[in-house]
């Protein structure tokens, strides 16, 4: 799954069981202004959205997903693979206060068996697709850059990052702060319940985007709906270096 998640978990209360454990690496976050109105029937029921100096935001997210385990077991050829993401920005009124999350609209990875998975169990949307990348990390004086590709409709679409220098936390109530620290993960829309699960892992460290490139047919991978959002430059790119996640199990939620 793939939401994120983390200073939150720290409050007192006992979390759901842990579902999946993995590393997630290399997060490259591509952000782009939307309009409210295009996220409508794609909110869960139960949520509403979430905002940022008055802007709703969608993403497109390429990580890295390493050493992952099921209920505690590596699956064997399902351990490391990329993951590609478009997702946008949630919060909840729960019993300790506001619980923020993400929404995926859709979900891109290489193996079939982990599309099904987070189908059946979290209602997440899903695909499989022929996915690569790579990877050069920055040592100065060189930069370095994180690229993301996958095939959809008899072509390679993809995502391109450079950055240079060190990661650094990012500068408290900063829009990277935002866009990295939701906590909880919301799959439902109209005529459907919703599913809350929540992810933990520490704070990140992040680069900044030296440049950032997004070569997709939009409509193609993701629908019409989202191209006057996606058919432009990201108004803020970085890369997170990652860590060690946890996905608990999910809930569907009352009403």
């Amino acid at each position: 799954m793939t939401a994120t998640g983390s200073a939150l978990g720290t409050h007192e209360r006992t979390p759901h069981p842990v579902f999946l454990r993995a590393d997630w690496r290399w997060l490259a976050m591509l952000n782009f202004p939307v309009d409210p109105a295009v996220l409508g029937a794609h909110i869960p029921v139960g949520t509403e959205l979430d905002y940022f100096e008055n802007q709703t935001y969608l993403s497109v997210v390429g990580f890295r997903f390493l050493d992952t385990r099921v209920l505690g077991v590596p699956i064997p050829f399902h351990r490391h693979f990329d993951e590609v993401n478009l997702r946008f920005y949630v919060r909840r009124k729960a019993a300790e206060g506001w619980r923020r999350g993400v929404v995926f609209v859709k979900e891109l990875v290489p193996k079939r068996a982990i599309a099904w998975v987070a189908r059946t169990l979290y209602g997440e949307n899903y695909r499989a697709v022929p996915m690569r990348h790579a990877i050069t990390e920055p040592e100065a004086p060189k930069p370095g850059s994180v690229h993301y590709e996958w095939m959809v409709g008899g072509r390679w679409h993809g995502l391109n990052v450079g950055i240079e220098g060190q990661p650094h936390a990012a500068p408290e109530d900063s829009e990277a702060q935002f866009i990295t620290e939701h906590y909880w993960g919301y799959a439902g829309g109209e005529g459907r319940r919703t599913v809350e699960y929540e992810v933990r892992h520490p704070s990140w460290k992040l680069w900044n985007a030296t440049r950032a490139e997004l070569d997709v047919d939009v409509e193609a991978v993701y629908g019409a709906e989202f191209s006057a959002a996606l058919d432009r430059e990201p108004t803020s790119a970085f890369v997170a270096e990652g860590s060690e996640i946890t996905v608990h199990r999910g809930k569907t939620l009352d009403g």
